[in-house]
C-alpha cells in the first residue's frame, strides 16, 4: 500500500486474508508486506521481490498464496507484469487466491477476463490520479506554497495553517501533519544569506567560475546546508535556481508514474514570482543566468562523445563526479539523459572503467533477501521463547522489549590476490543495541557466517572484515544464529558476550 487510507491499509487487508484462510482451512506461515509503496515498479518493493525470489528458486515452503485483490500486485501501467508474477506462482505450483474479489481465481475465461480488466483498470487508476495529483499540485505553486523538497543552502521551510499564520520552522527530516497546512520558505541564518550574496557576487562581478568559488569557501572552512565541502555542483545550484530571488518553481523535473525523469524546458515550469522573500536581488540573478547560459549550447551526440574522449585523454579516467567538476563538460546527467547511462557513453568511446559493476545486481538479490533474514531471525527467537517484533518506526528488531537488533546483510569481495573481503556499514542513526552482521559466501548467494556486534564495543560506523580477523571480532562469530535465540535476557546476552 502507498498510504494508510481506506480498505487499503495493510491492517485492513490483513483482516480479509484471515478470515478468507479460516473459512478455507488455510493456515497462514508468512506475510508479505510492502507498507507505504507505492506499486507503479517492483523497485522498492522488498517484500514482494522476497516472496517472488522465494518462489523462482523453489524455496517456497507454502501451497498458496493470498491477495487481497489483483491491483496488489501493483498498478503497473503495462497489465502484463502483474500477470508475469501471478504466472511465475502458477507455474511452481502455487495457486493465488484474490480474497477480496468477487470472483474465484479458478483458471475459467471469465476470471482470466476479470483479471485483465482489472489489471488494466488499475494502471488507468494511477494515470488519472497522477493527473489530478498533478493539478492540485500546480494550483499550490501558483498560490506560493512549497511542494516539497529541501529548502536548499540560506532557506528554511516554515509551516503555516489554513489562515496563513506561521506555526514553526520545519527542521530536516519533518513533514506536515495536517493536510490543510501549508509550508513556504523563508530565509534561513543571516551567516547563511551572507554566503548566496557572496556566491553571486564573486561570479558575477569577479568572473570566478564555481569551481574557484567553491574552493574559496573549503579554505574558509564554510560547510554547506548539508555539512559537506562545497563542490562545483553545490555553487552551481545556487546560481541558477530561481527560489533566491522569492520564485516560486515547480515542474522543472517530471518523473511521472516513476516510468522516466525528464528534464522539463522553462516555458513547462510552473511559477509564481514573489512568493517568498528574495536573498539576492533579481539583477544580480539575471546576470548570472546570461553568464551561464552563454556557456551553454545543443552539443551533438558526436560533440559529447569528442568531449567525453578529450576529457579521458586529460584525466586518464573517467566518473560520474570528474565530469560534473569539469568547467568545460556538460554534466553527467546530461550523458546519462542522452546515452541512457553512463557506462553506455563510456562503451561509446571504448573506455573500460576496469570495475566490476555486478555488485549492482548483488545488491539488489540481497535487498530482496533481507525481509526473508529478518523474519527467519524472528522466528528463531520466538521458537526458543522469547518476544521478538520490528518495531514500525525503526525497523529494528525489539527483542523482548528490552534491546533492539539490526540485520546487515555484508556483500562479499575479493581483492586482486582473491582474498575475500567484506565491508560492514553500521547504522549510527538509529544506534541498535547490537547489530548482526551476516556476512555472506564468496557467491553472494547464501551466509557464511555471522557477527554479533555490540554497540558499546564498537566505536567505527565502517569495519572491514577478513577471512581472520582479531581476537575482538572473532570471538563474537558464530556459524549459526541458534546461541542467540536462545538468550531471551538482555543481562544474559551481554554476559555471554
Amino acid at each position: 500500500m502507498s498510504t494508510d487510507h481506506q480498505k487499503y491499509s495493510t491492517e485492513n487487508q490483513l483482516d480479509v486474508l484471515r478470515r478468507y484462510a479460516d473459512d478455507r482451512g488455510y493456515e497462514i506461515i508468512r506475510v508479505y508486506e510492502d507498507s507505504g509503496r507505492s506499486g507503479l515498479r517492483l523497485d522498492g518493493r522488498e517484500a514482494l521481490q522476497s516472496l517472488i525470489a522465494a518462489v523462482s528458486a523453489g524455496q517456497a515452503d507454502f501451497q498458496a498464496i493470498l491477495v487481497y485483490d489483483v491491483s496488489r500486485w501493483g498498478r503497473f501501467q503495462n497489465a502484463d507484469e502483474g500477470a508475469y508474477h501471478e504466472y511465475v506462482c502458477s507455474r511452481a505450483g502455487i495457486r493465488v487466491h484474490y480474497c477480496g474479489e468477487q470472483f474465484e481465481n479458478d483458471g475459467s475465461i471469465g476470471s482470466n477476463l476479470l483479471k485483465t480488466v482489472k489489471r488494466v483498470m488499475a494502471g488507468e487508476y494511477s494515470r488519472e490520479l497522477s493527473v489530478k495529483v498533478f493539478a492540485g499540485q500546480c494550483r499550490l505553486v501558483e498560490l506560493g506554497y512549497r511542494q516539497g523538497g529541501h529548502p536548499g543552502y540560506g532557506l528554511r521551510r516554515m509551516l503555516i495553517d489554513e489562515q496563513g499564520s506561521p506555526k514553526g520552522e520545519l527542521s530536516k527530516g519533518e513533514r506536515k501533519s495536517l493536510q490543510t497546512d501549508r509550508v513556504v520558505l523563508i530565509p534561513g541564518p543571516e551567516a547563511e544569506c551572507d554566503i548566496v550574496r557572496e556566491i553571486y557576487a564573486l561570479f558575477v562581478l569577479r568572473g570566478l567560475s564555481e569551481t574557484q568559488i567553491a574552493a574559496l569557501l573549503n579554505a574558509r572552512g564554510v560547510l554547506t546546508d548539508f555539512d559537506r565541502p562545497w563542490t562545483r555542483a553545490a555553487v552551481h545550484q545556487i546560481l541558477i535556481n530561481e527560489k533566491y530571488i522569492g520564485h516560486n518553481i515547480f515542474n522543472r523535473v517530471s518523473f511521472k508514474l516513476k516510468q522516466r525523469r525528464v528534464k522539463n524546458p522553462r516555458e513547462m515550469w510552473i511559477r509564481a514570482n514573489d512568493a517568498f522573500p528574495a536573498i539576492v536581488e533579481e539583477a544580480l540573478f539575471l546576470r548570472a543566468r546570461q553568464i551561464v547560459d552563454a556557456r551553454s549550447q545543443h552539443l551533438s551526440d558526436d560533440d559529447l562523445l569528442t568531449r567525453l574522449r578529450g576529457l579521458l585523454q586529460q584525466k586518464g579516467v573517467l566518473s560520474g563526479f570528474i565530469i560534473d567538476e569539469c568547467e568545460t563538460m556538460p554534466s553527467s546527467g546530461a550523458y546519462r539523459h542522452r546515452f541512457g547511462s553512463l557506462l553506455r557513453a563510456y562503451q561509446l568511446i571504448g573506455y573500460d572503467p576496469e570495475r566490476d559493476y555486478r555488485y549492482i545486481e548483488i545488491n539488489r538479490r540481497l535487498r530482496a533477501a533481507h525481509p526473508q533474514f529478518v523474519a527467519d531471525i524472528i522466528s528463531g527467537i520466538q521458537t526458543a521463547g522469547g518476544k521478538a517484533e520490528v518495531d514500525a518506526a525503526t525497523q529494528l528488531i525489539c527483542v523482548n522489549g528490552e534491546f533492539a537488533l539490526s540485520v546487515i546483510l555484508a556483500r562479499c569481495s575479493a581483492t586482486l590476490a582473491g582474498s575475500l573481503r567484506w565491508h560492514v556499514r553500521l547504522d549510527t542513526g538509529l544506534v541498535p543495541d547490537i547489530t548482526i552482521a551476516v556476512r555472506m559466501d564468496e557467491f553472494n548467494r547464501g551466509p557464511q557466517d555471522y557477527f554479533l556486534l555490540p554497540s558499546l564495543d564498537i566505536t567505527s560506523e565502517k569495519l572491514r572484515l577478513s577471512e581472520q580477523n582479531g581476537l575482538g571480532l572473532d570471538a563474537y562469530r558464530f556459524d549459526t544464529l541458534d546461541y542467540l535465540f536462545l538468550m531471551s535476557r538482555r543481562a544474559q546476552l551481554v554476559e555471554a558476550l
